[in-house]
């Protein structure tokens, strides 16, 4: 069984044991509550830098929503505790409009106790991080399968079961790519986040080469099975160039997301916003996202009963034409790296208190 460390902080007559949870000045306890306790020791252990209201929302409130008010009271709670004045502070200094400094000198002892904790290696959380990401993929291509299934379902569910096998293949179809495309880009960002941490270069560069090869390849086999099976294949079907664009917008949203401080939502809607950037790129660069790859299918088969018009005719196209292309390339690509950036992001927060980041802080 691995050992745990039990940290606590010295201050002027102040100590503060985090793993005990408990305050005492001169060897007398000081009654906090559990939530005010939490904000202090998350300026103590930061004594000296700023922490940020999204960083106590985040880590005290946990993303729950409040008011400024509730910081408010929260550091005026603390600022009695400690026997502090905001005019001429000792322990709590105030950063108008972005947030407070612990600015006392504070000496920290580490305590081991027999409690367990799973420490793991940089290369094992790229693993869990990946994975996630991978199943973050999997979600959005179920959700992205849902929508072209019925949308490109020729006649309605009711009558038979031939609108319904549609929606089946497309959902079974959307979701495989989905999880392979995201296993190449979420594996790339971890791996390459091992070695560089705080660089969003890596990042970036680790999820366009993980889309680049994954996307190829996927492009390759897809060509191969279908001149095997059916004598002729699509031309111009999702590969590479999708990848390389949607891998580096993941990569910079995750990167954006790892930043200290950062609330869960916020980064949800960077990633989807890079996300759907690269989604409307693809088509303007010759690619074609999920969609497009579908209706090139439709129109290299007429015989099938896959069809994507209905989409176009919303936006008054004849066809699944460029427009509907770059519509739908926007939700597909928004989708795909908010379900992969926020996948990796709960994971990060919910299994393991050690992690690569934390060893190079």
């Amino acid at each position: 069984m691995l050992k745990s460390a039990s940290t606590s902080y010295r201050f002027d007559c102040f100590t503060l044991d985090a793993g005990d949870r408990r305050l005492r000045r001169d060897g007398q306890p000081v009654e906090l509550s559990a939530r005010y306790f939490d904000a202090l020791v998350l300026m103590v252990r930061d004594a000296g830098m700023l922490v940020s209201k999204d960083r106590f929302l985040d880590e005290v409130w946990h993303g729950v929503p409040v008011t400024d008010e509730a910081l408010t009271q929260c550091i005026k709670a603390l600022r009695r505790a400690l026997g502090d004045e905001v005019a001429s502070p000792r322990f709590i200094e105030t950063v108008p409009k972005h947030g407070y400094r612990f600015i006392a000198p504070v000496e920290s002892e580490v305590a081991a106790t027999a409690v367990p904790l799973v420490v793991r290696s940089r290369w094992q959380d790229a693993l869990l991080l990946g994975a996630a990401g991978m199943i973050g993929g999997g979600l959005a291509g179920f959700i992205g399968g849902i929508f072209y299934g019925f949308a490109g379902a020729s006649q309605p569910l009711a009558p038979g079961m031939g609108a319904v096998s549609i929606l089946l293949v497309i959902l079974c179809l959307t979701i495989a790519v989905a999880l392979i495309g995201a296993a190449g880009v979420s594996f790339g960002i971890a791996i390459a986040g091992a070695f560089a941490v705080r660089d969003w270069r890596w990042s970036v560069a680790g999820g366009a080469l993980g889309g680049l090869i994954v996307g190829g390849i996927v492009k390759l086999l897809g060509v191969d099975a279908f001149n095997l099976l059916f004598g002729r294949s699509p031309a111009g079907m999702t590969g590479a160039l999708e990848g390389v664009l949607l891998g580096g917008a993941v990569g910079f949203a995750a990167w954006l997301a790892s930043r200290p401080g950062r609330r869960l939502r916020v980064a949800v809607l960077m990633a989807a916003a890079a996300g759907a950037v690269a989604g409307i790129l693809v088509p303007l660069l010759g690619g074609r996202m999920m969609g497009g790859s579908l209706d090139l299918l439709a129109a290299t088969f007429p015989d099938s009963r896959l069809r994507l018009d209905q989409i176009g005719a919303i936006v008054g196209e004849r066809r699944f034409g460029p427009v509907s292309q770059m519509i739908t390339g926007a939700l597909e690509g928004g989708l795909f790296s908010a379900c992969v950036v926020a996948a990796r992001v709960l994971a990060q927060r919910s299994f393991g208190s050690v992690s690569f980041r934390d060893e190079n802080r």
